[in-house]
């Protein structure tokens, strides 16, 4: 008898990626620690360069959108923080978010 083919369960990039907003500040200072929050905004040195201060780069911690403004590297949401911040894929990065903010991964 023929198997049939299960197919592999979607990872849910944009629920994670709303759940994650509602742990913003969390995020940024588990991942980025001696960073300072300004109402939305989280500024810390950037860990990937030698960045002398803090100041240009930041994270949005209501929106997910991070910027380094030095070097013109950013994103749109924690998921893309989380994958240039440790050299993740963005599924790697979408998994390991999703159990960091205990988050169902998979549609």
């Amino acid at each position: 008898m023929r198997q049939r083919y299960k197919p592999r369960p979607r990872i849910d990039f944009q629920r994670i990626a709303r759940a994650a907003l509602l742990h913003g500040d969390m995020i940024c200072r588990q991942w980025l620690p001696g960073g300072r929050l300004c109402g939305c905004e989280y500024t810390v040195k950037n860990p990937r360069r030698m960045d002398q201060r803090a100041g240009s780069f930041k994270i949005n911690i209501a929106s997910g959108l991070w910027c380094d403004f030095a070097t013109g590297e950013g994103g749109r949401d924690f998921i893309s923080l989380g994958a240039y911040l440790f050299s993740l894929s963005q599924k790697q990065a979408a998994c390991n978010l999703a159990d960091m903010i205990g988050v169902d991964a998979y549609e």
